[in-house]
């Protein structure tokens, strides 16, 4: 699959119990499920990649929607240049780096780079 700058590539969802949000995707949908440590299970075969964030707190929104691009400080500049703001600084995680972004309406997103 080839990564594209600006585009959707993965949502990420939170939940209370990973085994339990396993079984019913797995059991409903057929998706397959990759674990990165304890707290952290990935998803596929579900059309687009995702994965579930363990959660001690209520979820009231739990979607994460993530960007892809390949130079994340120039996209960092654009998002606060165009007025929005940082959430989370850049991080890294098995398998790149990203960061997480409030837009002008209050959502929350995050760009991600393998670069």
């Amino acid at each position: 699959m080839e990564l594209l700058d600006n585009h959707i590539n993965y949502v990420e969802f939170k939940a209370k119990n990973l085994e339990k949000v396993k079984q019913f995707y797995t059991r409903c949908f057929n998706w397959t499920f990759k674990d990165y440590g304890p707290d952290y299970t990935a998803f596929s075969e579900s059309g687009l990649h995702g994965g579930f964030e363990k959660t001690e707190n209520e979820v009231v929104n739990g979607v994460l929607i993530v960007l892809y691009h390949r130079d994340l400080n120039l996209i960092k500049d654009l998002i606060v240049a165009s007025g929005g703001s940082i959430s989370k600084d850049i991080f890294s995680f098995p398998g790149g780096r990203r960061f997480h972004f409030i837009d002008p309406s209050q959502n929350e997103l995050a760009v991600w780079s393998d670069k």
